[in-house]
């Protein structure tokens, strides 16, 4: 195929391509000069120039991907799949798993920590997009430790600079218990067990709240509250039939696994509602105990705004009223004369609305005192600065030693 232009040697007209072992060149047909070998273009005005395209600068390179790459993209897509994820979600994904393997901080990570990034891609699409999706199911799907996905998923956030919002713990709520086999009509699940979802939801929300509202939130993991609000949620809409059953069965009718700390929430949330209980002047009357609260949840979410301000300390001046019963005052007289009235009183009275951790601290580790045996002197004690100075000679001592020397 003739082309156009003529060559420079012999200046005659005709240019010839040839394929000389599927290898695009351009020859003289005169003087059989070749001019240009490997041209990857056949657009007109860069032939008419001569112009060489290299393959780096071609779109051929640019469409072989890594190994690395296309790993990291099928660990995304097979995440989506698995989740249920919207095709929105999965291209969103590729985009961001495709941008951290290409930057240079992520070139040198081990093998493990790119088998997570691919997780940690999908879970900033889903936070992006308010999907309810934490952490752990992540952890759990890819069988990695948690602190690991947290490293890698906020290096990812800063080299990117991607933003994460924070999620919602309403549609958190929701979620998790999609996932509940009680609240979904199945024959396996006896009648006086099963519930409607809605009205669980509802009422999860509202203890969840509760919650939130007295410190039980704050630095934990959601589930385990959210598991243990659901439980009382569960109860309460049937308390008859459902007071008997464990939170371990609970769980094991619901088909979800039981978290470790659901026990203490379940614990602390039963002895917020029944600080509320004792303000109620209709419950005051019953003898309640942390089963037969559950019957009056609903009232007490009713009424909760009113019943945490009677129930607790909110402000700086009545926090102050119980630490004013000194020894002369006339409430530890009282407690002097009948101590368990005073008890009973103490009990009764408003305590501050503080965290679990102010109210109930950890027991710090107190060191044993030496003993006689240990304080005994036994030679093997490390000398002392000051001590090794007293042996060493000063410039007078040095002088008087010279001196005495000379008699000797």
């Amino acid at each position: 195929m003739a082309a156009l232009g003529r060559c420079p040697g012999c200046g005659s007209g005709p240019l010839v391509q040839d394929a000389h072992y599927a290898q695009q060149q351009l020859v003289c047909a005169a003087c059989g000069c070749v001019l240009a070998e490997g041209l990857l273009t056949s657009t007109y005005s860069e032939e008419q120039h001569q112009r060489e395209v290299a393959y780096s600068q071609s779109t051929g390179q640019k469409e072989q991907l890594s190994r690395c790459l296309k790993r990291g993209i099928r660990r995304v897509q097979d995440l989506c799949k698995v989740l249920q994820l919207p095709a929105l979600f999965e291209e969103t994904a590729v985009s961001y798993v495709q941008r951290a393997l290409q930057h240079p901080s992520f070139h040198l990570l081990s093998l493990e920590k790119k088998e997570l990034l691919g997780g940690c891609c999908v879970f900033v699409t889903c936070r992006q997009h308010n999907w309810p999706l934490t952490m752990g199911t992540i952890c759990s799907l890819l069988y990695a430790k948690q602190e690991l996905f947290a490293s890698v998923f906020l290096s990812l956030q800063k080299e990117l600079e991607l933003s994460v919002p924070a999620l919602s713990l309403a549609d958190l709520v929701k979620s998790h218990l999609n996932s509940f086999q009680l609240f979904q009509p199945t024959a396996n699940i006896p009648a006086q067990f099963g519930e409607d979802k809605e009205k669980v939801v509802a009422r999860t929300l509202q203890i969840v709240e509760l919650a939130s509202e007295t410190w039980l939130v704050t630095g934990r993991h959601p589930v385990p509250i959210i598991t243990a609000a659901a439980f009382l949620a569960w109860q309460s809409l049937h308390p008859p039939a459902r007071l008997s059953c464990t939170l371990s069965r609970f769980c094991k009718l619901a088909g979800v696994d039981l978290p470790p700390p659901a026990h203490l929430r379940l614990k602390e949330l039963l002895e917020i509602l029944l600080r509320m209980a004792s303000q109620l002047v209709w419950l005051r009357m019953f003898n309640l105990d942390k089963k037969t609260v559950v019957k009056h949840i609903g009232d007490l979410l009713q009424h909760r705004l009113v019943l945490l301000k009677k129930a607790f300390c909110l402000h700086d001046g009545e926090e102050q009223q119980p630490m004013a019963t000194g020894e002369g005052s006339p409430l530890a007289a009282q407690d002097g004369d009948c101590p368990l009235e005073g008890q009973q009183q103490r009990e009764d009275s408003p305590r501050p609305l503080l965290p679990p951790c102010l109210l109930n601290p950890r027991k710090r580790l107190q060191t044993a005192a030496p003993s006689a045996s240990d304080s005994a002197i036994t030679g093997d004690e490390p000398i002392s600065d000051s001590e090794i100075e007293q042996y060493l000679r000063g410039p007078e001592e040095v002088r008087a030693f010279r001196k005495a020397k000379l008699w000797m």
